[in-house]
């Protein structure tokens, strides 16, 4: 990094020391641990250093085995993904207009958490209802870490409540679909022009001095998979941008899950398979509970979590997949 190297060159050399350094650092820790327990067991052979080694041992020979753990999990194989930006997606499922406001819900949520994060949250894409629930959003959100941290929120979240259109105090169950993709990079992926369809339309508001009266709104459709992405904000030129950064997020994680399927058949059981139809958290706001069920994780605190306090979630699946990912290497 200090040889002079151009800055292409310096910004992959400072990424990649950003990667190995919590690593290296992971490694010097563990051996001057074993250092220091040599040493103690050295210092049992000294008459006037033998009580002062007798104490530290058992801290010593404690600690190795953690240390150890968190040695095995910082080598790990990174997904390369993982420090990328991302996409946000949340859609409402089956529930009607309760189903929009529940979807309306996950996106304060999640805008809670990334602001906690010092992540920066824009909306490429929002349609909402006039109850102010949300038919579609989708955000993208820069930060360090982004999709690491988000990635296992991809599936159908449930809820179950009282909506407020409900007049007999009755409980109802309604879903919303969230997928998060990692952002992608021109190296990523590579579209051709010719595969492109490009439409200027005028955008809806919500009436008023809302409504666009330009045909500023871009949708651009991906002929081979037929994917379809929309941006509507003021500006044309702001809005291909936009949508062709959806689109390249969306073939992108096509073309990852395609590889991961490719390589492992029971992928659909593990956690952040991606697959957005699988039910994954449900929301009991008459009793207060969160359920995470792809590790049977319950935690009484759900209005906490709905102001985005969602690291403890968050640890829990990662610390999952680290599990699984160090069993599956030592099978």
């Amino acid at each position: 990094m200090s040889s002079g190297s151009d800055q292409a060159d310096f910004a992959a050399l400072a990424k990649e020391y950003a990667d190995l350094r919590p690593v290296v650092v992971q490694i010097e820790s563990y051996m001057q641990l074993l250092r220091d327990l040599d040493e103690a067991q050295a210092m049992l052979a000294d008459p006037e250093m033998a009580e002062l080694a007798q104490e530290e041992l058992p801290a010593l020979k404690a600690a190795v085995p953690e240390a150890e753990a968190a040695l095995q999990i910082a080598l790990l194989p990174r997904d390369a993904a993982d420090a990328k930006p991302a996409m946000l997606e949340i859609r409402p499922g089956t529930g009607g207009d309760e189903a929009a406001l529940f979807a309306a819900d996950l996106l304060r949520m999640y805008q809670r958490y990334c602001e906690a994060q010092g992540w920066g949250v824009e909306l490429i894409e929002e349609q909402m209802t006039e109850l102010g629930g949300v038919k579609e959003v989708v955000a993208h959100i820069t930060g360090q870490n982004v999709f690491a941290r988000l990635k296992y929120e991809s599936g159908v979240h449930r809820v179950q409540r009282v909506p407020t259109t409900e007049s007999g105090g009755r409980i109802h169950t309604s879903a919303a679909t969230v997928a998060v993709l990692p952002e992608a990079e021109d190296v990523d992926i590579e579209i051709n022009q010719n595969d492109l369809r490009i439409d200027t339309m005028r955008s809806s508001g919500a009436g008023g001095q809302h409504v666009n009266t330009t045909d500023s709104a871009v949708r651009i459709t991906h002929l081979p998979t037929g994917l379809v992405v929309t941006s509507s904000e003021k500006s044309q030129h702001r809005n291909r941008d936009k949508a062709m950064q959806v689109l390249k997020a969306r073939l992108y994680d096509m073309e990852r899950s395609r590889i991961d399927n490719a390589r492992s058949a029971d992928r659909a059981s593990q956690v952040g398979s991606g697959d957005r139809s699988e039910r994954i958290r449900t929301y009991n706001f008459p009793q207060g509970r969160m359920t995470d069920h792809r590790i049977n994780l319950t935690l009484y605190r759900l209005d906490a979590i709905m102001q985005g306090d969602l690291d403890e979630i968050i640890d829990a699946l990662t610390a999952d997949a680290q599990a699984r990912q160090m069993a599956e290497m030592n099978r």
